[in-house]
Parts: structure tokens; C-alpha cells; sequence
């Protein structure tokens, strides 16, 4: 029996999973979302085009890969069927490529309101929600109150979508806060035509067979380890278990059937919104990093934080997921530099600390640095891994002997060409 290979990201988000999927998904024949919803934003480019997915796994641009958005995701219908839309412009055969699960929950408009009037009762102390909804959705998963897409099969379903709207109203008033939604249901009612053209599936049996099958899967995780529920810098993180573990509980697959353990990391470090970030450059180095990676949000658009790498935060992430292959990403961004700096400890109240203590908010966490020569050759049209620069090498197993584990792949650009084999990835 074969076993899922889980790729997920191992910092703050936006590490590059999206493109890596899809240059992994030709030796798969499923790719399954695990978690999280329309707050990701996985870019893909390729013979000239961009597309960004937010609910949509990776490998929908590939001919015989069955995808699959499984029980540990949320749906909002409305940004589904932009996507759906924007897919079949492109000519892409979505309806026959794509499963959901009926266990999946869906995003009620109600739940994007609760968001903004939580988010806007925090004043300064905000988290820097996406404001999507994901975290009131989640809170009703858990509260045992969900809409769960199998729900629109049922001839219950305007009852038990006006329960829980009651619901939200009831809490929306605690808050003082003036909405109307009357115009976002009428285009979410209309939006679940577009959800009810797809097959719906009890994902954890239709893997469970796929297993027993030999068929090779792979788990696809949105944003990163940095930001996970449990184990990222609470309370700045996102709803949901972004780790290997969330692969288990949003797809259905026991822990024994994991297999590799992909994690992708971009040479420096970068976070969008709120919270503790160690490395984080405030000055003309970090805005240089932003302009030539372009660190823009793909679904906020938000201007990220940039900076450099952070050792500790990169072994705990190996460690919490099981990490087997490390993937770099966004190599070509640091060209240029003189010199590179990575975090390799921390000093915390005089003590020097090689892991992330439980008190992260209270800025008596300092990076302790070591520098690197840097490199000034454009990576983006290097095609081979032996055609990189020695410095670039260097700093490559400078990481390798820090954490433990093998770097695989080094990313010189977006598009999925620029993707270097640097060890056998399936070996």
C-alpha cells in the first residue's frame, strides 16, 4: 500500500507551495487540500500566464490529476466560482479534474461580518485577519454549529443555513456593528449553483481506496508552520492545524500513512500582518527584499515583512512536521547581496537560546547572527543546479549541516521552469 507525501510550508505563509505542487503533481494522481481556505493564496506561473488559486489544489492544471479540497478546508461559494470561472477562461477542465468533500465546511456571509467586527473591536491589538471569514467559520466547526457542503444535498438545508445566520446575528449585535447582507446572500445563493456542478465525495473513504490502490497522493497545505493553531506565535495565527498532523485530521489518513514530508522555505523570511517576527528588517535592506521579491500579498495584496532567515523558527518547523526534503525557495531574490545574515540562536533574557521559547511577544527575543558571503549572478535563467555560484552552495549547506535535513530543490524564479533539482527528490 502506498503513502501520502505531505508538502507544506515551514515559515509565516506564502513560501511558494503553489508552484512547487505544481511541479510535483505530473508524478502524482491525486493532490488533496488539507486546511485553511480562501485566506490562501498559492501562485502559479507558466507558459506566460499567472493564475493565483485560493481554495483550488495546485495540480488542477494537470491533464489526469484528480484534486480534491478535503474535509479540513472551508468554502466560500462566491470566491469558488471566481476561481471556477477564472479557470475555464483558461480552458481549464475543472468540473471533471476536481472532488469536494461533503465534510468541508462553507462560509456563510455572516461569517465574513463576524470577522470584520471582531477584527475592528480589537483596535490596535488586531491579528491582521484576511477577513474572509476563515476563523468564525472555524469556530463553528468546533462549536459543533457548521454548514457543511454535504449539507446542500439535503432537504433541510434553508433551514439549517437560516439557524445559523440567526446565530450570527445574535453575536453581530454585541458588537455594535453596522452591516447588510442582503446583496453578499444573493450572490452566495447563487454562487452554490456553481459548487452543486461538482462531485461531492466522502474524501477519507475515496482515499482510503486510492491507498489501497497503490495510487500516489500528495497533501497540500496552505500558509505555514509559523501559523499554525497550536504551534505557531499565537495568537497571530490562522484557524486551522497547518502542519503534517493537519494532513491526518483534514483528510482522514492515519498517521502511519505518511510517507515524505516535503517543506518549503524561502532563503530569507517574510510575514504578512500582525505578530512576532525575529529577523524582520525595518530599514533599506528589508525594503530591498521586498521590491526585487515582490512581497506583495496575493490575496491582500498586503505589503509583506521581510527578513532574514531564521534557523531556530526553520528547525522547529522541521521538527513539529517530520520535514524529510527541504525545498528553498526564491533563491534569485538574494542575488546582489554582500553579505547574508541568518539567525542561528536567540538571545532571550541573557540566555542563548537554540529553539523558540513560549514567550515570543514580548520583544526580549534578539536574533543572534552569522554571515555569509552573498552573490551577485542573476539565477533566473540557470537551468542546472551545477550552473549556480558557490556562495549560493555554501549557504545551501550551511542550512543542511543547521537543520538536519537534505535541501532537494532550489526555486531561481515564479515560473514552473525555473525549478532546480538538487538532490533526487524521490529517492
Amino acid at each position: 500500500m502506498s503513502k501520502v507525501d505531505v508538502l507544506l510550508g515551514l515559515q509565516w505563509g506564502d513560501e511558494g507551495k503553489g508552484k512547487i505542487v505544481d511541479v510535483l503533481a505530473p508524478h502524482y494522481q491525486i493532490i488533496a487540500r488539507f486546511q485553511g481556505g480562501p485566506n490562501a493564496g498559492h501562485s502559479l506561473e507558466f507558459n506566460g500566464q499567472k493564475f493565483v488559486l485560493h481554495t483550488i489544489p495546485s495540480g488542477i492544471f494537470r491533464e489526469g490529476t484528480v484534486n480534491i479540497i478535503g474535509n479540513g478546508v472551508v468554502i466560500d461559494p462566491v470566491t469558488f466560482k471566481k476561481e471556477i470561472e477564472n479557470l475555464e477562461k483558461a480552458g481549464v477542465d475543472v468540473v471533471s479534474r476536481l472532488l469536494i468533500s461533503r465534510k468541508a465546511h462553507l462560509i456563510l456571509p455572516t461569517h465574513k461580518v463576524l470577522d470584520a467586527a471582531s477584527e475592528a473591536s480589537k483596535g490596535t491589538s488586531k491579528i491582521g485577519s484576511t477577513l474572509k471569514g476563515i476563523g468564525p467559520t472555524y469556530m463553528d466547526k468546533t462549536g459543533r454549529n457548521g454548514l457543511r457542503v454535504g449539507d446542500v444535498e439535503l432537504d433541510t438545508f434553508t433551514e439549517k443555513y437560516d439557524q445559523l445566520k440567526h446565530k450570527h446575528e445574535q453575536l453581530i449585535e454585541l458588537y455594535h456593528y453596522e452591516y447588510d447582507v442582503t446583496e453578499a446572500e444573493q450572490l452566495w445563493f447563487e454562487s452554490l449553483e456553481t459548487l452543486r456542478r461538482f462531485t461531492f465525495i466522502d474524501s477519507e473513504d475515496y482515499l482510503h481506496k486510492a491507498l489501497a490502490e497503490d495510487k500516489k497522493i500528495l497533501a497540500e497545505g496552505a500558509q505555514g508552520t509559523m501559523l499554525d493553531i497550536d504551534f505557531g506565535s499565537y495568537p497571530f495565527v490562522t484557524s486551522s492545524n497547518t502542519i503534517t498532523a493537519g494532513a491526518c485530521t483534514g483528510l482522514g489518513i492515519a498517521p502511519n500513512k505518511i510517507g515524505e514530508v516535503f517543506g518549503i522555505f524561502k532563503a530569507y523570511c517574510t510575514r504578512v500582518g500582525s505578530g512576532p517576527f525575529p529577523t524582520e528588517l525595518e530599514n533599506e535592506t528589508g525594503q530591498a527584499l521586498r521590491d526585487i521579491g515582490r512581497e506583495y500579498g496575493a490575496t491582500t495584496g498586503r505589503p509583506r515583512r521581510t527578513g532574514w532567515l531564521d534557523i531556530p523558527a526553520l528547525n522547529y518547523a522541521c521538527r513539529i512536521n517530520g520535514v524529510t526534503k527541504l525545498l528553498m525557495m526564491k533563491a534569485d531574490v538574494l542575488s546582489g547581496f554582500e553579505t547574508l545574515e541568518v539567525a542561528t540562536s536567540y538571545n532571550y533574557n541573557g540566555q542563548n537560546l537554540d529553539h523558540l521559547p513560549y514567550d515570543v511577544l514580548s520583544g526580549r527575543l534578539l536574533p543572534v547572527f552569522e554571515q555569509l558571503k552573498g552573490w551577485h549572478s542573476d539565477l533566473t535563467g540557470m537551468k542546472d543546479i551545477s550552473e549556480l555560484p558557490a556562495e549560493l552552495e555554501t549557504y545551501t549547506q550551511f542550512i543542511e549541516e543547521k537543520t538536519g535535513v537534505p535541501v532537494s530543490v532550489i526555486s531561481v524564479g515564479p515560473d514552473r521552469e525555473q525549478t532546480l533539482i538538487r538532490k533526487n527528490i524521490f529517492a
